[in-house]
């Protein structure tokens, strides 16, 4: 078997380079896979949460959800979902008072509930903030928070003078204590 001359052998390995890399190059651009939509990133980011269902339905019905890019943006919508929903109960409980058709024992109780609701949403508000400054330690301790401020509102009903627990701020605490673990859980994806 003959040998080729020095060059040649150098002519051929440079020619191998140069094709392998124009065969790189000219790579159709459907090989590479495209970026993950947002509703891709909701779905994998639920489906590490407690409540699959309600954090795609609720993260996506966010008109923001459109804009976060990564886990911690959605976080922040998932937190800003609680604080919408503490402020409503607050406005909710308080509403009921000042119509002043409950009796003593049942306003009373409304208008705790109404504080402990305001101090669910300064909680979130809290976490919010924690969030942007990647302290998701102390996010997390504001959301844990936020949760047990609803379940202080029932807890009111309990004690003194019997009052029914309305059904309305049950649904509603059931809510924000379901969106408080949704955020949570979110959070702890990131750190």
């Amino acid at each position: 078997m003959s040998q080729l001359p020095p060059f040649c052998s150098s002519f051929f390995l440079l020619f191998v380079i140069l094709l392998a890399n124009l065969s790189l190059i000219s790579l159709p651009t459907s090989a590479v896979p495209p970026p993950a939509t947002v509703s891709d990133l909701i779905q994998r980011t639920c489906n590490s949460t407690t409540y699959f269902e309600l954090c795609v339905s609720s993260l996506q019905s966010d008109p923001e959800s459109s804009k976060a890019a990564d886990v911690k943006g959605l976080s922040a919508i998932a937190v800003g979902l609680g604080i919408s929903n503490a402020t409503s109960t607050w406005a909710y409980a308080s509403r009921l008072v000042s119509r002043g058709k409950v009796d003593a024992a049942l306003g009373s109780k409304l208008r705790g509930c109404a504080g402990r609701y305001a101090d669910a949403r300064e909680a979130l508000r809290s976490a919010m903030v924690a969030l942007s400054v990647e302290d998701y330690d102390s996010a997390c301790v504001h959301v844990s928070a936020a949760a047990g401020y609803a379940d202080m509102c029932r807890s009111l009903f309990r004690l003194g003078p019997a009052a029914a627990y309305p059904a309305e701020m049950a649904r509603r605490e059931e809510a924000l204590e379901r969106l408080c673990t949704i955020a949570l859980d979110i959070i702890s994806l990131l750190g």
